[in-house]
């Protein structure tokens, strides 16, 4: 549990946080990146920031807990059949816990420095997740609710197949960090990208009001997609295998 807490406190930090410090850097108040901005990561960078959380996550703990970081991914590896019911609450408070903390973490770092107008004043404070006037484009309920869906589906799917006995062995944490990165590269316009309601949590708590009012859809759709990607595969996929 102490692995997944700490583990999730790294995805929130270096994710939202290189999004919150690093993706328009310079701060310029009252606009987003600056045109020729040299330095601010923009949407690239911060989606590869996510990616790495969890490649390198996955080698440091991934032998000691799983590396599962997202509430989601526990629920797809239970339907999948690798991971036991009573785990599955433990293993969600440790992760929303060590979300919420880095969240504050970040928060804490931003406060009172010339960052923190711009930070919390935008679309997506502290890298929040939503739609309508919180998505980084604009995007409806449904835009939100299917990318979730249909990403976190796909997330589940590479997790639980790179992790599989018969996959190769040493690469499911770069593949699964690789597929995280894509998934930000797709979604960040739409949703901020969330797919994990642990990271969603642990941010929209510091921030409140919509961004904790529409906190419900990025618990549901990850769940909901994790569920069938784990049954899909424990019932299509593996059983085609022996």
């Amino acid at each position: 549990m102490l692995a997944e807490a700490f583990g999730t406190f790294w995805l929130v930090l270096g994710g939202c946080g290189s999004a919150a410090l690093a993706a328009n850097f310079p701060y310029i108040s009252g606009s987003d990146i600056a045109p020729g901005n040299p330095f601010g990561l923009g949407f690239l960078g911060v989606a590869l920031a996510f990616g790495l959380t969890v490649v390198t996550m996955a080698y440091a703990i991934g032998h000691i807990s799983g590396c599962h970081l997202n509430p989601a991914v526990s629920f797809g590896l239970w339907a999948s059949g690798r991971m036991k019911g009573a785990e599955l609450l433990p293993y969600i408070v440790a992760q929303v816990v060590g979300g919420v903390l880095a969240g504050g973490f970040i928060k804490l770092l931003v406060a009172g420095g010339p960052a923190f107008n711009v930070v919390m004043s935008g679309s997506n404070p502290l890298a929040t997740n939503g739609w309508g006037a919180h998505s980084p484009g604009g995007y409806g309920f449904g835009a939100a609710l299917l990318v979730e869906l249909v990403l976190s589906f796909f997330f589940l799917l590479v997790i639980i197949g790179a992790t599989d006995r018969l996959a190769p062995a040493g690469f499911a944490g770069a593949a699964i960090g690789l597929s995280l990165a894509l998934i930000h590269m797709i979604s960040i316009p739409v949703t901020n990208t969330s797919v994990n309601p642990a990271r969603s949590t642990g941010v929209a708590l510091w921030v409140g009001g919509d961004a904790v009012g529409q906190l419900w859809l990025f618990w549901l759709a990850p769940i909901v997609a994790a569920l069938i990607a784990g049954w899909v595969y424990r019932n299509v996929f593996a059983s085609s295998n022996g």
